[in-house]
């Protein structure tokens, strides 16, 4: 990518960008104003409008994402997602604007959306929204092209947003079965001491451990699938090898929290039923978080190493997000 007010060999400027007296480029502060300058006021001053109405939505977002463990990474995506697009910014300013009147019936629909999801107390359909207003801005100023230039940022919007409680309740219940029938499975083939099974809850002499919603997985769960979106993102060309990275990250998480649970039980027949609570649960849980990270960036390294073997390796980093030298 090139800054503005500068070229790379064999690349042609637009217009809009200049060179400072001196040869000097413009400062990156500038440069990012020369990407919002063709919103122009009124682009701003919608913006700003549309945030007045989905204040009580975001407040609502926000709350959750402090009170809600299960979503705390939420804080993170916007911040990430703003950086990715911040590191295109030389390739979105190479794209011909092409302001469409369809940008504003995707925000009137966005807006519909909102009305609805407010009638019926349902917070997914009013936080889905203002993505699709934020998407409908983009075409409405920029053009569709520039829309597809930045959907995974926005995309990437999408694991800050809770899912709604049915499929929630969905999810959480066939993880805490997965989670509890794995750790059973494996302190069986251990054979360190007997153990049964009843449904979620793990019998072990002398006391019952029960895995809650809270040790279902949940959580780990989508702060892994966002760090494999993101990871992916930034790190790898091919866009198959991402779709797969993802999708393994399921099994990762979900063994992961199974060893969590199994070592939990562990600790409460060697130890006692404090070690099942408290600090050393939640301690745990930040231990299994990393083991599953590192086991993601191992797999993708044998990935890569297979690729290689088989000829199929492309280079590393995403080549939009990666620096261009500045000619002198």
């Amino acid at each position: 990518m090139a800054l503005a007010g500068t070229k790379t060999s064999g690349t042609a400027l637009s217009s809009e960008e200049e060179v400072l007296p001196g040869g000097k480029s413009p400062s990156k502060l500038a440069g990012f104003w020369q990407t919002l300058k063709p919103f122009g006021w009124q682009g701003l001053l919608l913006t700003a409008v549309l945030i007045l109405l989905y204040a009580p939505v975001l407040k609502l977002l926000v709350w959750q994402w402090y009170n809600d463990a299960d979503y705390s990474h939420g804080f993170l995506v916007p911040i990430l997602s703003a950086y990715l697009i911040w590191a295109r910014r030389d390739k979105l300013r190479q794209i011909p604007r092409a302001p469409s009147a369809w940008g504003m019936v995707i925000v009137l629909f966005s807006l519909a959306v909102l009305f609805l999801g407010s009638l019926g107390a349902e917070l997914s359909l009013a936080r889905l929204s203002f993505i699709g207003c934020i998407c409908g801005l983009v075409v409405y100023f920029a053009g569709s092209k520039m829309l597809r230039a930045m959907a995974f940022p926005i995309a990437f919007l999408l694991f800050a947003v809770p899912m709604p409680v049915l499929i929630y309740n969905e999810i959480v219940f066939p993880l805490q079965f997965i989670a509890s029938k794995f750790a059973t499975r494996t302190l069986e083939i251990l054979n360190l001491f007997p153990i049964m099974r009843e449904g979620n809850v793990l019998i072990l002499p002398g006391m019952r451990l029960e895995v809650v919603e809270a040790c279902s997985g949940i959580r780990s769960l989508m702060s892994l699938l966002a760090l494999a979106a993101g990871y992916g993102y930034v790190v790898e060309r091919s866009v198959p090898v991402r779709w797969f990275m993802v999708l393994a990250m399921v099994p990762l998480a979900i063994i992961s929290n199974g060893m969590r649970i199994m070592i939990t039980a562990i600790m409460a027949h060697y130890i006692g039923p404090q070690a099942a609570e408290g600090f050393m649960h939640e301690f745990s849980g930040w231990v299994i978080f990393v083991v599953a990270t590192i086991l993601f960036l191992l797999l993708h390294s044998l990935v890569t190493y297979i690729r290689k073997k088989l000829g199929w390796y492309d280079g590393t980093g995403n080549p939009d997000l990666a620096p261009v030298k500045v000619a002198q």
